[in-house]
């Protein structure tokens, strides 16, 4: 079979997105990739701004640093800790409620599924929430961040979606005749056909368990609760804290020695920063083929 010559503005057409798509891709991994390059460079190399496309003065120093401070590693097991629980009490809050209301005969669905979609547009407060914590008891508690959040209307909604237009209701019916029950049918037929969604919303959970800083910030004050994005903060506040100590020293050698820690607190917010992303980057690919598949089903259809 004869290859389909190209005309001229075909391939001008192709060598333009070719282009624009390397700028993309520039442009979405080169933050990443100076992150990296600087975690390993010399301090005062990053801090002085020479370090573009190379590291400069290779040195392991930042890591070093960041692995000797226990509220580190403490709160890098707390971030592991709050993700995985925290992610598994969504998909048990979220998958379920989504394939009850992606049914066409539950009675009163419409009126869940508005009594679901009030709080998506209308929040509480952050005062009325956090005074609602603070009487539920679970102020500076371990499983508070767990808790907090378990539910995602919009990740419902798009659960919902896909139940409701991905799986036929031919199986549903084939299950009813064979005499199995609403969660037989559920754990042995829906959610084996529901791994790409699964996919997406575990890993939406996931990023934003990882993620998140916020609820820590608001809801927990003891260093032993704080997952890695707190630290993380921490260190960026020191960072700031050393350029004022270091602004007011007396004398030359007290300035040096501010100065040394300074460039130390920044190359080790980069080795944070590739620390804390590292776990997301590692587990996307090994989801990317269900994401994609799961996204664009649950996007197409309403």
């Amino acid at each position: 079979m004869a290859a389909i010559r190209k005309s001229r503005s075909d391939r001008l057409f192709d060598t333009v997105n070719v282009v624009i798509m390397i700028l993309v891709l520039f442009i979405m991994a080169y933050p990443i990739y100076f992150v990296i390059i600087a975690s390993v460079s010399d301090p005062y190399q990053v801090t002085s701004g020479n370090v573009y496309l190379a590291p400069k003065g290779f040195t392991l120093e930042a890591y070093q640093n960041v692995f000797k401070e226990s509220r580190i590693l403490q709160g890098y097991a707390n971030s592991i800790l709050y993700t995985f629980a925290g992610t598994c009490w969504n998909l048990v809050l979220t998958i379920p409620l989504a394939y009850v209301l992606s049914r066409r005969k539950l009675r009163g669905r419409w009126l869940l599924t508005l009594y679901f979609l009030i709080p998506m547009y209308f929040k509480g407060g952050l005062v009325p929430t956090y005074l609602q914590v603070k009487n539920l008891g679970l102020l500076n508690q371990p499983y508070t961040l767990i808790i907090l959040g378990g539910l995602n209307i919009y990740n419902m909604i798009v659960a919902r979606v896909y139940f409701q237009t991905s799986i036929p209701d031919d199986l549903y019916e084939a299950a009813h005749i064979d005499g199995a029950s609403q969660f037989r049918t559920f754990f042995s037929i829906m959610l084996p056909l529901a791994k790409p969604i699964l996919a997406v919303i575990t890993l939406y959970y996931a990023v934003w368990r990882w993620n998140d800083y916020f609820n820590a910030l608001i809801y927990t004050s003891k260093q032993a609760y704080q997952p890695l994005q707190m630290v993380l903060r921490g260190i960026l506040l020191m960072n700031e804290n050393m350029t004022e100590l270091m602004a007011s020293a007396e004398s030359a050698e007290a300035q040096a020695d501010m100065a040394r820690l300074a460039y130390i607190a920044q190359t080790m917010k980069y080795a944070l920063i590739f620390i804390a992303s590292a776990p997301m980057l590692i587990i996307y690919p090994f989801v990317q083929k269900h994401f994609v598949k799961g996204i664009m089903i649950g996007s197409l259809k309403g």
